[in-house]
C-alpha cells in the first residue's frame, strides 16, 4: 500500500485518505466492540500505525504534531474511534427486537469462590 499512499504517489491527499478509510480502517475496526478489555498498549500500536500513515499521506515533516495531523485530516484518534463504535454498538443492542441480546448488556454474574471443606483427619 505504500506505493499508493507513499510520498511519491501521484494520488491526491483526499484519495489517499479515502484509501485509508476504505481499506485500512475497516480492517482494524473489525470486532472493535470486543476491545473494551484490551490493554492500552494494543491501542497505542494502532495509534502509531495510524499516525505514520497520516504523516506519509500528507508528506508531513517530523515537527508537525500528530494532533495537528488528525485535526487537518478529520480522522479521529484510535481511542476516540473505539469509544464511538462501542457506544454505537451498545445503543443498537438496547433497541434490538431480539430478547436474547439483552443478555449481552447484562453485567456478568459474580462467581464466588468455592467453599472448600477439609477432611477432619487432616485438620487434627
Amino acid at each position: 500500500m505504500y506505493w499508493l499512499i507513499g510520498r511519491k504517489s501521484q494520488l491526491t491527499t483526499e484519495n489517499k485518505l479515502l484509501l485509508y478509510k476504505v481499506i485500512i480502517k475497516l480492517i482494524w475496526t473489525y470486532g472493535v466492540q470486543l476491545w473494551g478489555c484490551t490493554k492500552p498498549s494494543n491501542t497505542k500500536i494502532l495509534q502509531r500505525i495510524q499516525s505514520k500513515i497520516l504523516r506519509i499521506a500528507f508528506n508531513a515533516p517530523w515537527y508537525i504534531s500528530n494532533k495537528t495531523l488528525h485535526n487537518d485530516s478529520g480522522i479521529p484518534p484510535v481511542e476516540d474511534e473505539i469509544k464511538r463504535l462501542t457506544n454505537n454498538y451498545i445503543h443498537n443492542l438496547t433497541g434490538h427486537p431480539n430478547v436474547l441480546t439483552s443478555h449481552l448488556l447484562a453485567p456478568p454474574a459474580v462467581q464466588k469462590r468455592l467453599h472448600r471443606t477439609w477432611p477432619t483427619d487432616v485438620l487434627s
